[in-house]
């Protein structure tokens, strides 16, 4: 009895390894592509977008890319799912991206959650989530409605750190950019108030 009792437990324990050696492989896996989604998210940025990036994996293959560019192209539709949903379809040759993931750094807005539903994607990895505006369980969560005719299985948190400090890092730049901007044009209203001042004088 005892002797089956060990051999049990050597058998958790090497089940253990196995799960624990195969969720070490999946984080690896979901970084790697997080971080190809944050270089897509680096391209925003440099355009002074709102740092958004996201790309589409099927069969261990990148098959779309996309970020925001909705300032830039002045196009709603401009968001990095949107984009990265269009360019996977055209690799595909199909609007149907089953069996296929999404890494996005940001939570979707209700946009970007219903074109992922209406597309079939299999699983989304989100980096940052989005109390504001997110979709995917921050106000709605569009993804798992059992409502719908399908349903996206959702993972969250894969680098999230980096995600945020991105976003974060985006805003304080604005902010500052802004209350430069609102400095130069007091400095500039009061030049023009002195100026015509003593040409009165």
């Amino acid at each position: 009895m005892e002797k089956v009792f060990r051999f049990n437990i050597y058998q958790l324990i090497n089940r253990y390894r196995k799960v624990t050696d195969i969720m070490a492989v999946i984080k690896s896996v979901e970084e790697k592509y997080m971080k190809e989604a944050l270089k897509q998210a680096k391209k925003a940025y440099a355009l002074g977008e709102v740092p958004i990036g996201c790309v589409i994996v099927h069969e261990g293959k990148i098959i779309g890319r996309g970020y925001n560019r909705r300032n830039t192209d002045k196009n709603t539709l401009a968001h990095a799912e949107i984009t990265a949903i269009n360019k996977a379809s055209k690799v595909i040759g199909d609007w149907r991206l089953e069996e296929c993931t999404l890494y996005v750094t940001l939570e979707p807005c209700q946009m970007c959650a219903g074109a992922i539903v209406q597309a079939r994607v299999s699983r989304v990895v989100i980096g940052s989530m989005n109390p504001k505006a997110g979709c995917a369980g921050s106000i709605l969560n569009l993804l798992e409605m059992e409502q719908f005719n399908h349903q996206v299985e959702v993972t969250r948190g894969v680098l999230q750190e980096e995600c945020s400090q991105m976003l974060s890092g985006f805003f304080k730049e604005l902010r500052e950019i802004k209350k430069r901007q609102k400095r130069v044009l007091t400095e500039e209203k009061q030049g023009s108030i002195m100026n015509s001042e003593s040409a009165d004088s």
